[in-house]
């Protein structure tokens, strides 16, 4: 059984850094493919210039990333950098991807992943929706059995840093 996963990598390192955490990569990747069989793994995210020390750390632990182009805008008089990777990444699960796997793995709490998941379950795919965060969007509420919110016994599994 081939399975892929399918990582919101800005939903994942914002929780993260929440937490005070830093997340062991290489860690988090083997606990994929060690507790769910994952063969392949894709991380989505916005693609800033500086940060090829993290790009090669995600890609030495073993993920295969996929980048979109970054827009940067003032907040509250601060600047914000954003990727948004949705799109790509549901491109990705329901058609490039979709005939390469039996199982799929969606990380993230993002509403906008409704769609996914429903066609996923249609389609008999989902194996797991994991979401870093008990607050996950409500538009996944209906999936609740599908959900896996990583808490603290998962965090020491993958064992997470301070």
């Amino acid at each position: 059984m081939k399975n892929y996963a399918f990582i919101d990598w800005q939903n994942l390192n914002l929780w993260i850094r929440s937490q005070g955490f830093e997340l062991d990569y290489r860690k988090l990747r083997l606990y994929l493919k060690n507790k769910y069989f994952v063969d392949t793994a894709f991380m989505f995210l916005g693609f800033v210039e500086g940060n090829q020390k993290l790009y090669t750390k995600l890609q030495k632990a073993g993920f295969i990333l996929v980048f979109k182009p970054t827009i940067a805008y003032k907040r509250n008089g601060a600047e914000v950098v954003k990727g948004n990777v949705d799109a790509e990444l549901v491109l990705r699960a329901a058609a490039r991807e979709f005939a390469n796997y039996d199982k799929a793995i969606i990380i993230s709490w993002d509403g906008d992943f409704h769609c996914l998941i429903d066609f996923l379950i249609e389609k008999n795919k989902l194996l797991l929706l994991m979401t870093p965060n008990h607050k996950y969007s409500g538009l996944l509420k209906q999936f609740y059995g599908h959900i896996l919110v990583i808490t603290k016994t998962i965090i020491n599994n993958i064992k997470l840093d301070k």
